[in-house]
């Protein structure tokens, strides 16, 4: 039986987040609007935020997507990678999806961006030693995103998709898994069956944010990828990314599939691998995000 929503919480220690909006300024730039904003969580941290929205306001509620920001070892970029982007992406995908019609919010996860103060490795240390986790951490502070993404008033809550890549990806297809209100989720390069990698040494591969204590006794990737369904879900890797090697790959997809099929919507989940290609976006990836998330939200 599958691990139900609630035990993952659990093993995550999944904790209730809200972002209250404390600073915004506004931009106005070529065929979309920018939105620098400043939250402010519950304990008084602050967050830095961007949000990407079309230059052109509508005169209905629009779709949204919350974007989660990448890792490769580049804290300095957090949440800026939605409006400058990274080397592993095409380019910055925030007024790509502006132009395209959607409001897109990205905030700095732990240790990175403006939290990059705290390293990775003392953050991690840190909440295990409490009884948490850094994943778990990311994971309660992107559904409080979610929540402040679904108030605002150009934004239908019933249209919103969350996308990723690398550890973005990670945390899109969980935030997705413990989130019903995340009606579309497309990750790129960070989708591999967890005890795989640990049998081939790839999870070294992989940052520390992702320990989560006891995760495998209980549950897989393809497991937790497949609470997502009967929502709509599209997987993209590249068979020659060190971080998700085929075996890896596959093994998670089949049970991804098999949780599908079981609800009955397989044709609500896309695969796309890639031969001859590592761990970054491709044109063929982004055409396929961009198709999705149009005929899903």
């Amino acid at each position: 039986m599958a691990i139900t929503v609630a035990r993952l919480k659990e093993l995550l220690a999944f904790e209730d987040v809200s972002l209250t909006l404390i600073d915004s300024a506004v931009e106005i730039h070529d065929g979309y609007v920018l939105e620098r904003l400043r939250f402010q969580l519950s304990d008084g941290t602050e967050v830095r935020g961007f949000l990407t929205r079309p230059g052109e306001a509508s005169a209905s509620p629009g779709p949204a997507i919350l974007y989660a920001h990448a890792h490769g070892g580049r804290y300095d970029i957090g949440a800026l990678e939605l409006t400058e982007g990274r080397a592993a992406l095409l380019d910055a995908p925030g007024p790509v999806l502006a132009r395209e019609g959607y409001v897109t919010l990205c905030i700095d996860m732990p240790t990175f961006g403006e939290r990059a103060g705290v390293t990775e490795d003392a953050a991690a240390k840190a909440a295990l030693w409490h009884g948490k986790t850094l994943f778990g951490q990311m994971v309660s502070e992107q559904v409080g995103a979610l929540s402040w993404l679904a108030a605002r008033p150009d934004v239908d809550p019933e249209r919103i998709g969350v996308t990723g890549l690398s550890m973005g990806a990670t945390l899109a297809y969980f935030l997705a898994a413990v989130d019903h209100r995340v009606k579309a989720t497309a990750h790129l390069c960070c989708y591999a069956d967890f005890a795989t990698l640990v049998q081939t040494g790839a999870h070294d591969r992989h940052g520390h944010y992702l320990t989560v204590p006891g995760l495998l006794k209980e549950t897989s990737i393809g497991e937790i990828a497949g609470l997502v369904a009967p929502r709509a879900q599209l997987i993209c890797v590249g068979w020659d990314d060190p971080l998700t090697p085929p075996e890896a790959v596959e093994k998670a997809f089949a049970e991804t599939e098999a949780a599908y099929l079981e609800a009955e919507a397989l044709g609500a989940l896309v695969f796309l691998p890639e031969a001859g290609v590592g761990h970054q976006e491709t044109p063929a990836m982004r055409r396929a995000v961009l198709a999705f998330f149009k005929g899903y939200l």
